[in-house]
């Protein structure tokens, strides 16, 4: 028993010292190489420097794996944030815990608890790494660190803990920064330490030091526990908003920007996430997310290497712009979602967006030196001294403005002072391609909309009328048309706004457009110019002092200046109502363009033109031709009328006129031209010269003078000529016609087409559009048509009218009938035609009327055979139909005795 009692201790002392050390054993990570435990159990030593202070803090622990260097660690770091008092860990154990810490660093399986956590972990990610070389497994293992387990996560977590608090303890770090260190912060007066005196002087330091600062910056990124600065300001914001979010992985960071434009949100938070963010941007190494999301697209995509952006400035720029410009092309969701937010950030804050804020940085400091950076301030500043920027950066900023034009996220300013109207007005819209935006405009005299959302919507109308390009949703649907039916229009130089030219050219050739998508938002543009005229870019130029001078109390919108200068069209300068009158050459075509009419007119429309599609004036002819029947609103029927006066005072306001006479009007009228006041100087031109013109000129002006005739009123300038005979043929209906008052202001389009119905200058026919009598109103004001009907009457009858009224009405009648009464012999006239007619049907003399009794000189033509039968049993017809009628009438109840209901459809 004597002799098994010493075996036994010394078995035991064997099996503890084996279990202490470990550096027998295999290593834990055999990829990382074979190492020698320090102090053969991975413990700082027991009897050094620190056996004092391992007494005091750490003596009912036991030693080995790192226990007792992580118990004086955090004893340490307690006392530096105040968690502990009394007794201090000794300088020389300080010293010596760097030292272990620094050594331990060149290889994981030095850090038993590292090595046996992260294991699998480096199975799977780091398993070609070796420690023998760098950049060593930890590193690798730092930068996958979104895809480990837990628990290496855990440990990863602390080693980068021990960088923050003594960057010596990295033996990496430490040799490519002690040089750095005593030169660039022996001086420093921080309290945040050297490693950040470091950071603080990145710039400045070797560049081994700088890339070794960059990969620890990279590496510790998602973590804002890593970022004690950051910790530190945003620490109440994180309580506030990102109480339960688990830390790492850029959740913590993500939950505050998302919270960064709360009311609440602490400002040296702001500043401080903002600076983070900005770091990310100028350097791509350290925007990690995008890194990782998006390496694959970027080769697929835009055939550029993560590896070649890190070392190339500009293949870092053009892989990021690829990813901008081709974001809806990505087929990678997490790297669109990475690119929408980098996107969002530039949108905020000008240095977000490098190029820009490099091209601008000396344009910025020369206007915008005291504005302060964020909510898109610097942004706002640079565009509204665009006129005076440097090339580069009007180009830079350009540019930046049609990337942001694409989504209500990439315009902070007004997501922002919209964010109730987008969570109420259009909260079913779904983002992206500027559909927001458009809801908001649509929505934009909405009672609900605040002033500060409407004031932004308006604010980027305007922008948009700048360039075509910065019309998100205009720009794509009319990319194809614009290189076919406007080339040149805008200059290549980069950062040159084309000023509105586009869009006028697409104006002016909106029947040649190929697609309906660009027809649409050709018609929404047009809308927003209607609407408020500093859309129309050449127009507010152009009429700029006019607005000053003669509508500086009127507020923009809903057509207000508009409505102002087209008062005073007789007093603001030629160039102002030049593009008036383009404007106003665009709403006479299309009823959707003047707002009042369409509104007042919409249960007629719905009743009368319910098929009828809209542009080139179509609905407003079809309104037209209705306008005499009984049911047809006064209002609406009041607001044709005010149509047709400005119609027939300027020819340019005729779509068909404009169209089919340009090349008679520049032959004929070229001086009455030059006279355009609204006096119907080119149509009164034109219409002396009517036998002149070509065929189809001659169809739009006969229809012309046909709806003047019918729609008369006193002293118009191009019916004038005949307001003596009207007098004299017409008493009791001369006057105002319905909603007599003119205008010169409003209107819509005019007719295209053939005409405004045929017309025939017969004693039983009118020559309006319907076959309205001249019947009285209830306030003494003659039907719309029965002045042109009396006046028609009056030439049948052979009343003696003036020459130019005469000519006039001639003017008005279909061709057939014009040919007939410019005859010298009427009924000659029809006798030729009756011969015509005969031998046409290859009928002998005489079958139909008896052309000899009248070659005899017996002024009558006289219907002989079967035809003159047709006629007799014709006329008894209308005889036997009209006593019909009388016979129905004498026995209908009275009119007291009947009711009659008029059924009209809402507003469209």
């Amino acid at each position: 028993m004597l002799i098994l009692k010493p075996l036994f201790c010394v078995l035991v002392a064997l099996l503890c010292f084996s279990n202490l050390n470990v550096s027998r054993a295999e290593p834990i990570i055999a990829s990382a190489g074979d190492v020698k435990l320090q102090n053969l159990n991975g413990d700082i030593q027991l009897d050094g420097e620190c056996a004092a202070d391992i007494k005091s803090f750490c003596d009912s622990l036991q030693p080995g794996e790192g226990r007792i260097v992580q118990c004086l660690s955090k004893r340490m770091e307690d006392l530096d944030k105040g968690n502990e008092v009394g007794k201090e860990v000794s300088k020389a154990c300080v010293q010596s815990l760097v030292l272990f810490k620094r050594e331990r660093s060149r290889n994981i399986n030095y850090d038993v608890p590292l090595a046996r956590a992260c294991k699998s972990d480096v199975e799977k990610h780091c398993a070609k790494v070796s420690d023998s070389e760098a950049p060593g497994v930890v590193l690798c293992l730092r930068s996958v660190k979104t895809k480990l387990e837990d628990k290496c996560k855990a440990e990863i977590f602390r080693t980068q803990r021990e960088i923050l608090l003594d960057f010596r303890s990295d033996f990496a770090i430490y040799d490519a920064c002690k040089d750095d260190s005593t030169k660039v912060c022996a001086s420093s007066q921080s309290d945040d330490g050297e490693f950040f005196c470091l950071q603080d002087n990145r710039q400045t330091v070797s560049d081994a030091c700088h890339d070794q600062l960059v990969r620890f910056s990279r590496d510790s990124g998602d973590d804002i526990r890593l970022n004690p600065r950051l910790h530190d300001k945003c620490d109440s914001a994180v309580n506030t908003f990102c109480k339960n979010v688990a830390p790492g992985d850029y959740r913590v960071l993500t939950c505050l920007e998302e919270n960064l434009d709360r009311q609440d949100f602490p400002t040296p938070c702001k500043v401080a996430l903002d600076d983070l963010l900005s770091q990310r941007v100028s350097n791509f190494m350290l925007n990690v997310p995008l890194r990782e999301a998006c390496a694959q697209e970027l080769l697929d995509t835009c055939g550029v290497s993560i590896e070649d952006m890190g070392s190339f400035e500009e293949l870092r720029r053009s892989g990021i712009d690829c990813l901008q410009e081709y974001r809806d092309e990505l087929r990678d969701a997490k790297c669109k979602a990475e690119v929408h937010k980098q996107m969002t950030r530039s949108a905020r804050d000008f240095r977000f967006d490098e190029v820009l804020a490099d091209s601008c940085r000396e344009d910025r400091n020369r206007y915008c030196e005291s504005v302060q950076a964020g909510s898109a301030r610097v942004i706002r500043c640079l565009e509204d001294n665009r006129a005076d920027l440097q090339s580069s950066c009007a180009a830079a900023l350009f540019d930046h403005e049609v990337r942001m034009a694409e989504d209500i996220d990439f315009n902070y300013p007004m997501k922002k002072a919209c964010a109730f109207e987008i969570g109420s007005l259009c909260k079913n819209v779904q983002q992206g391609h500027a559909k927001v935006i458009h809801c908001l405009e649509t929505f934009l005299n909405d009672p609900e909309m605040s002033r500060e959302c409407h004031d932004e919507v308006v604010r980027n109308q305007i922008q948009m009328a700048q360039d075509y390009r910065l019309n998100f949703r205009l720009k794509h649907a009319c990319s194809a048309d614009v290189d076919i039916l406007c080339p040149n229009k805008c200059s290549e130089q980069p950062g040159v706004i084309c000023g509105g030219l586009v869009l006028q050219c697409l104006q002016q050739n909106q029947a040649n457009i190929s697609k309906e998508s660009c027809k649409e938002e050709v018609l929404y543009y047009q809308l927003m110019e209607v609407s408020d005229f500093r859309n129309d870019v050449i127009l507010a130029e152009a009429c700029r002092n006019d607005v000053d001078q003669y509508c500086y109390d009127v507020t923009p919108g809903e057509g207000r200046v508009h409505t102002c200068l087209r008062f005073y069209k007789d007093k603001i300068s030629d160039e102002c109502r030049d593009e008036e009158m383009k404007l106003m050459e665009l709403e006479y075509n299309d009823i959707r363009l003047r707002p009042k009419l369409n509104k007042l007119c919409s249960e007629e429309r719905s009743i009368y033109c319910k098929g009828v599609k809209p542009g080139n004036a179509r609905v407003v002819k079809c309104l037209v031709d209705n306008m005499a029947k009984p049911n047809f609103g006064e209002d609406c029927r009041g607001e044709l009328k005010k149509r047709e006066e400005a119609v027939k005072n300027d020819y340019r306001l005729d779509l068909g006129v404009a169209s089919k006479c340009a090349a008679d009007v520049e032959d004929k009228c070229k001086a009455a031209k030059a006279k355009l006041r609204g006096t119907a100087a080119v149509l009164k031109c034109l219409v002396e010269s009517f036998n002149e013109l070509k065929e189809d000129c001659q169809t739009e002006i006969s229809r012309a003078v046909r709806m003047a005739l019918w729609n008369y009123s006193p002293a118009a300038p191009l019916t004038a000529i005949c307001d003596a005979d009207v007098e004299s043929f017409c008493p009791g209906q001369g006057g105002v016609g319905v909603g007599g008052e003119k205008e010169g202001v409003e209107g819509d389009g005019s007719d295209s087409g053939s005409g405004s119905g045929s017309g025939s200058l017969s004693s039983s026919s009118s020559s309006t559009p319907s076959s309205a009598s001249a019947r009285q109103n209830n306030n003494g004001l003659f039907t719309i048509g029965a002045i042109g009907f009396c006046l028609s009457k009056a030439l049948v009858e052979s009343k003696t009218l003036h020459g130019g009224c005469r000519h006039l009405i001639l003017t008005a009648a279909p061709k057939d009938a014009r040919t007939m009464y410019q005859s010298s012999d009427p009924i000659n006239a029809l006798y030729q035609k009756v011969v015509e007619l005969q031998k046409a049907a290859g009928l002998e003399d005489s079958t139909l009327v008896n052309l000899k009794a009248y070659a005899r000189g017996e002024n009558a033509i006289t219907l002989t055979g079967w035809f003159a039968l047709v006629c007799v049993l014709s006329l008894m017809a209308v005889v036997i139909g009209g006593g019909w009628v009388v016979f129905k009438r004498m026995t209908r109840p009275p009119a007291e005795a009947r009711t009659e209901v008029h059924v009209k459809m809402g507003d469209l």
